[in-house]
């Protein structure tokens, strides 16, 4: 199993949630969340200066089992892409246990 960390575009979640849901990944957490980017550079509206360098966000954990890695990776690649600079970013870490509390199924029985 692998945990799916990414941070997206909030003006992309609806897409990638749509996505996830179309090639199974039916469970996942999100959060808004605020970062620090490469854009250095404020913006004036009406003669006052706003901060652009934190940038809200939208965070997203996912949990899959190992078939359903590369998929869920490209999904996120293809849908929260507009090829301009705060696209976000994908980790991928492993998970050593799972464990659904209701049933008490765990690996990746779990997860279904």
């Amino acid at each position: 199993m692998k945990k799916i960390e990414a941070i997206i575009r909030k003006s992309k979640f609806v897409d990638v949630k749509e996505a996830l849901h179309e090639i199974g990944v039916n469970f996942f957490s999100y959060w808004d969340v605020t970062g620090v980017g490469n854009e250095k550079e404020g913006h004036v509206y009406r003669g006052v200066s706003y901060s652009t360098s934190d940038i809200q966000r939208r965070y997203l954990s996912i949990v899959v089992s190992d078939p359903f890695l590369e998929k869920t990776i490209k999904v996120l690649l293809d849908t929260a892409y507009t090829g301009q600079v705060g696209d976000g970013k994908i980790f991928i870490s492993d998970i050593e246990a799972a464990y659904r509390i209701r049933t008490k199924e765990g690996g990746t029985e779990s997860l279904k």
